[in-house]
């Protein structure tokens, strides 16, 4: 028996890193994960792999900032396993760059993905959640939400938000069984780090399947008990006190 059988959770960004693990990690655990992201090979290699583990994955190519694809990825979930039980808003890009550069196109691509895309996911996974009687929802933040970078103004504001979402969320659905958690990973191997791995490593650094441990743990949880917010990140990261 895993700790996840008869779930049905939807992972955004689930093609590569943290969203892959954590679908591969739900899928070990018993449940049958809908996986969502963009790139449609990418995609459907991650959902192949899960199978042939074992698992049951549905690859549904999304992409969550636009409102009639988001409907199209739930209402393809209900007409494939009948409900979702979990949804974990894990999609999410960054636009390096000082504020006097950072153009209104990479900082409005960011907010659409991180931000809204995150809104369009739960509110749809709330329809579906308030009569099921419940459900949870997992929002992959980012510490840059407790201590910005430099050159991160755009990211860093988008953390933010998905934390006030997190609250807002968690409140309108404690009436309906509906648990809401930010999990907030530190310096992560992942693709948001392409071309800047070094100072990452140099920094600590850990690998996706960690962060996705720690999904586990919060969906497994017994539905009236949440663990709404929780921090990790490398033992050596400059957490406290970074520049």
């Amino acid at each position: 028996m895993g700790q996840l059988d008869h779930r049905v959770a939807i992972v955004t960004g689930a093609s590569t890193g943290i969203g892959l693990a954590i679908a591969k990690a739900f899928a070990a655990e018993g449940a049958k994960v809908v996986l969502a992201a963009r790139s449609r090979d990418k995609l459907q290699a991650a959902a192949d792999a899960i199978r042939a583990n074992g698992g049951e994955a549905l690859a549904i190519t999304t992409d969550i900032s636009k409102e009639n694809q988001v409907g199209i990825l739930f209402s393809r979930t209900v007409e494939a396993y009948g409900k979702v039980d979990i949804l974990v808003n894990n999609a999410g890009v960054a636009a390096p760059e000082t504020v006097e550069n950072l153009s209104l196109e990479d900082w409005q691509r960011v907010m659409d993905v991180n931000v809204t895309g995150a809104f369009l996911c739960s509110r749809e996974a709330f329809r579906l959640m308030k009569p099921q009687g419940g459900g949870r929802i997992i929002n992959i933040g980012s510490v840059s939400a407790k201590a910005p970078r430099h050159k991160s103004a755009a990211y860093t504001t988008s953390k933010f938000a998905l934390e006030g979402l997190t609250r807002s969320l968690g409140l309108d659905g404690r009436s309906y069984g509906i648990a809401v958690s930010v999990l907030q990973p530190g310096n992560t191997d992942t693709p948001i780090w392409l071309g800047a791995e070094e100072k990452a490593r140099k920094e600590g650094w850990m690998a996706a399947e960690d962060v996705a441990r720690v999904a586990v743990l919060i969906a497994s949880l017994p539905p009236d008990v949440n663990l709404y917010e929780s921090v990790i990140l490398p033992v050596t990261m400059p957490f406290l006190g970074r520049g």
